[in-house]
Formats: structure tokens, C-alpha cells, sequence
């Protein structure tokens, strides 16, 4: 349940992200289908979240250190960038146009997703219904 309730708080923090950075495109013929590319681009960021940005971490390390975090802001933006190609490859119409509707979409797609997140109750930790 908490998976599926994070998958739409990624849909809509996408959707939001795309409403606001005039670089971030979400198309489709009419709603229904936009909120079906919205949902599928949330797996695929999912994914990409899950097992690309990682090593991206490791691998920029001493970079993240330098900066004081700020470099992770990067990785966040390529990471948008690295899903918007994999959602051209798989056919679904999300396009992010430059780096800097990367940078400023994946900042407000952080925050949106955090905060819906927290609305649906996504992030609260999980309480064991049947103690033994």
C-alpha cells in the first residue's frame, strides 16, 4: 500500500513539476491519458531512483563532500533527465528540455513528492497489527 501511495505522489508531483517549469512536457490526446503517462513515468523515476542513482552517489562521493550536499541537486536533475530519455524510448510523452528544467523540475519534485507524501501518510513508519 505505502508503494502504491508514493507512486502517486510521484505522478503528481510530476504533473505539478510539469504545470510549473515551462521545459517539462507531459503530452496525451486527453486526461486520462496524461494521468497514465504521469503514472508511468513515476515507475520508470522509481526505477531510476532505485538503481542508477545509487552509484551515481558513490561514484560522485568527494563531489557531494566538496560541495556540502549541493551536488546531489545534480544528481537529482540527470536522474530527471535519464527518465525523460527512458520515457522517450518506452513511448510515453514526458519530455525535459535542458538542464535547467531538470534542475528547477526535480527541486519542486522532491519537495511535492515529499509533502503529498506525507499527506497520504506514505511516510509513516509501519505499525505491526498483530503483536505477538
Amino acid at each position: 500500500m505505502r508503494m502504491l501511495l508514493r507512486l502517486i505522489a510521484t505522478a503528481v508531483a510530476t504533473g505539478v513539476a510539469a504545470w510549473l517549469v515551462p521545459g517539462i512536457t507531459v503530452t496525451g490526446h486527453n486526461t486520462t491519458t496524461q494521468v497514465l503517462t504521469l503514472l508511468g513515468v513515476a515507475v520508470v523515476l522509481g526505477l531510476v531512483n532505485a538503481l542508477v542513482k545509487p552509484f551515481a552517489q558513490v561514484l560522485s562521493g568527494c563531489l557531494i563532500v566538496l560541495t556540502f550536499g549541493l551536488f546531489l541537486f545534480v544528481i537529482n536533475a540527470l536522474m530527471l533527465m535519464l527518465t525523460s530519455w527512458l520515457c522517450g524510448v518506452l513511448g510515453l510523452g514526458f519530455h525535459v528540455n535542458g538542464f535547467v528544467a531538470a534542475l528547477i523540475g526535480s527541486i519542486i519534485i522532491s519537495l511535492v513528492s515529499w509533502l503529498v507524501s506525507g499527506v497520504l501518510g506514505a511516510n509513516r513508519p509501519e505499525v505491526d497489527r498483530y503483536p505477538q
